[in-house]
């Protein structure tokens, strides 16, 4: 298993590098996800100079501009702090990052919501100041703060997006096809339609290469559930030559694919949005399974929604009916396993 690079705030990890010479390792990190990652480690404050222990830093709104400055001797450290920013994210794209993790509430690493002084009482309107360069220089790459993974939904999210993206990687840094994007975009319809229908229909679209505003039908589930036929590829392909549609450059296709396929999954998906992918799948397995078979997947998926039970119960009695019937476009779905069944993301959701 090749380990996947995840950019994160040291302390996290447990390295000692915080303003009062302590450390904030996650257990989640450390423990849970950890054998899955090659962690990089930044610590912003100790890699532009500043000691362990230091003097404690803030945002402070100067002009509008939220400047880093030092609480007691009132230094300010963001042109040093942006400097090496700019410097240390260049590198960083050389280094195939997959995600990266911050440290909530950080002058320096804080994602949304830090602290921003201005005379009167705080607001948490601010971005740390490296952050915010991180956040314009990689635009499509997870990022999250170790606080928001205390949440299922969200951790899950995160995962999720992370191991989408190293598959989105792996497309394009090659010498991607027409034909391998159609191919990676139709094994990603079932996870894009869990997040937004929009973005899945828009998607739909720019991959079909249709103009704006008519997007094709699905295939009927007779014919994507298939043992013969033509395939989802070929019935894409035959639209896209129908429809007559002047196709983007393939520079630009695969910005507005990349962008809009990442700002897809940072959508979190919702109960309402999973049962409505569950029934989608189900519906494949109409002509294939038994009327008792059909009954507890209704009654499964059922409960999955009035939350009795977490996601992986319905999706694992799914994977069990793709199986026995060699169902291939289901099979072929990334939504029956986004991320490594070990990390038992879906228990807790």
């Amino acid at each position: 298993m090749t380990r996947l690079k995840i950019g994160i705030s040291s302390c996290l990890l447990g390295d000692q590098v915080r303003f009062d010479g302590g450390h904030k390792r996650d257990t989640f990190l450390t423990e849970v996800l950890a054998p899955y990652v090659e962690w990089v480690r930044v610590c912003p404050e100790v890699e532009i100079g500043l000691g362990i222990p230091r003097e404690t830093l803030r945002l402070v709104n100067v002009g509008g501009d939220a400047r880093m400055i030092t609480t007691r001797t009132g230094i300010d450290h963001t042109d040093t702090m942006r400097a090496y920013a700019r410097r240390r994210t260049a590198e960083l794209a050389s280094a195939g990052l997959r995600g990266y993790v911050l440290k909530k509430d950080s002058p320096s690493c804080g994602m949304e919501r830090v602290k921003v002084y201005d005379g009167s009482a705080p607001t948490r309107t601010g971005v740390g100041t490296y952050a915010e360069i991180l956040k314009e220089t990689f635009p499509a790459l997870p990022i999250e703060e170790e606080g928001r993974l205390a949440d299922a939904v969200l951790r899950e999210n995160f995962i999720e997006r992370v191991f989408a993206y190293d598959r989105l990687r792996a497309l394009f840094d090659a010498a991607w096809t027409q034909q391998a994007l159609i191919a990676f975009h139709t094994a990603h319809k079932l996870a894009l339609l869990a997040h937004s229908t929009t973005a899945y229909q828009a998607l739909g679209r720019l991959v079909a290469g249709l103009p704006g505003g008519f997007a094709p039908p699905d295939p009927p589930a007779r014919s994507l559930a298939r043992t013969s036929g033509p395939a989802p590829l070929a019935w894409l392909t035959r639209c896209r030559s129908f429809a007559g549609g002047t196709a983007p450059s393939r520079v630009e296709l695969q910005r507005q694919y990349e962008s809009s396929f990442m700002s897809a999954l940072a959508r979190p998906s919702t109960t309402k949005r999973h049962t409505n992918v569950l029934q989608h799948m189900a519906g494949h397995l109409k002509d294939k399974i038994d009327d008792g078979s059909k009954r507890e997947l209704v009654s499964c998926i059922d409960e999955y929604r009035r939350g009795l039970v977490p996601l992986v119960v319905p999706l694992t009695l799914l994977r069990h009916h793709v199986r026995a019937h060699d169902i291939d476009y289901l099979a072929g779905q990334t939504y029956l396993e986004p991320h490594p069944r070990e990390l038992m993301l879906r228990n807790h959701v």
